[in-house]
């Protein structure tokens, strides 16, 4: 390839009966377990039809999603990923205002101390500790169906699925009608289930709602 590494990722073959709205949600979903999504663009028009780019803030994710998602069945189709050309004109952006905006932030952070704290960075080293009382859900034995609750309004099967087929023994996803917040996700052992569950607790689909996983009750 000699396209240079970029913060910008292009995925085509995509399948092309998905919403635009679904398919911009499902990928967030996706690309944003492996860091900070700037924006994702898909258009639907006859030329774009199939294809969108993911901007990441920071060029290792970028790199980390394409190798790690290479070929994912995505809609019962492999993606395939490249970097963008070019830089998008987000990140160029942000490029060439970067120090100001540094700058700014640096004069607010001294202004509002006690808030910072509120925008957790998820790669922050301090991220973990602060999160394991979290983790520290009033829990079931071990089972080999997790129950997860505190998800968005938004959430459907597909998405929770791309999350957790990634983990063995994977076997399906179970939402629940009328209660969009909670849904079922059943795997072949407890072992399996414990270790998604581990890696996936607090997992946010969106800005405002951590997941909540514990083991469904036998």
């Amino acid at each position: 390839m000699d396209i240079r590494p970029n913060h910008t990722i292009y995925i085509n073959n995509i399948n092309d009966k998905v919403k635009k709205e679904e398919l911009k949600r499902s990928l967030y979903a996706l690309f944003s377990q492996f860091g900070q999504i700037v924006e994702i663009v898909a258009m639907k028009t006859m030329k774009m039809r199939g294809q969108a780019f993911v901007i990441f803030k920071e060029l290792t994710a970028a790199t980390n999603a394409l190798r790690q998602l290479q070929g994912f069945p995505f809609y019962n189709k492999p993606m395939r990923i490249q970097y963008a050309k070019t830089d998008s004109e987000v990140i160029s952006k942000m490029k060439g205002t970067y120090g100001d905006k540094e700058k700014k932030k640096e004069k607010k952070k001294k202004a509002q101390e006690p808030p910072s704290s509120l925008t957790k960075k998820p790669a922050a080293g301090s991220a973990a500790p602060v999160h394991s009382p979290a983790v520290q859900v009033p829990d079931n034995p071990p089972n080999y169906i997790l129950f997860l609750n505190n998800l968005p309004e938004e959430t459907n099967e597909m998405m929770l699925s791309m999350l957790f087929n990634q983990f063995p023994g994977f076997k399906e996803v179970r939402l629940v009608p009328g209660k969009h917040d909670i849904a079922f996700v059943e795997f072949e052992s407890d072992t399996q289930a414990g270790v998604a569950k581990d890696a996936l607790q607090g997992f946010r689909i969106t800005a405002t709602c951590a997941m909540k996983i514990t083991y469904a009750k036998k």
